[in-house]
């Protein structure tokens, strides 16, 4: 239902953005949020972004680096990924919800397919 994309090797300091598509899923009847995966580790709450992309939400290990926003002519959502870190590593998803932000994994109905970003020199 929902795709991640745009995932890859870069180094520290390098970028990236991501992008999330709904197939068969509308994804502008949800506030859509974005996790990570790192390997070992439970999946964490990156960013949310409401329905009408007035409001955002990040965790505080992004902040200042990473950007979370939504095109709703081509319904994408995309996440972009600033001054980027090894502990980044990991594999990213979007996911949609009903109700009000929260970037909580566990309250989210929806979820995609990863995308791995390896940050590594």
């Amino acid at each position: 239902q929902l795709q991640a994309s745009g995932g890859g090797l870069v180094q520290p300091g390098g970028s990236l953005r991501l992008s999330c598509v709904g197939s068969g899923f509308t994804l502008d009847y949800y506030p859509i949020g974005w996790f990570r995966q790192a390997p070992g580790k439970g999946r964490e709450g990156v960013s949310c972004i409401s329905r009408g992309g007035g409001s955002t939400t990040y965790a505080e290990f992004v902040k200042g680096r990473f950007t979370t926003s939504r095109d709703f002519a081509q319904t994408t959502m995309y996440l972009q990924l600033n001054s980027l870190k090894p502990d980044d590593t990991g594999v990213y998803y979007c996911a949609a919800r009903l109700g009000s932000l929260t970037t909580a994994p566990g309250t989210y109905e929806y979820w995609g397919q990863g995308t791995l970003v390896t940050v590594s020199s």
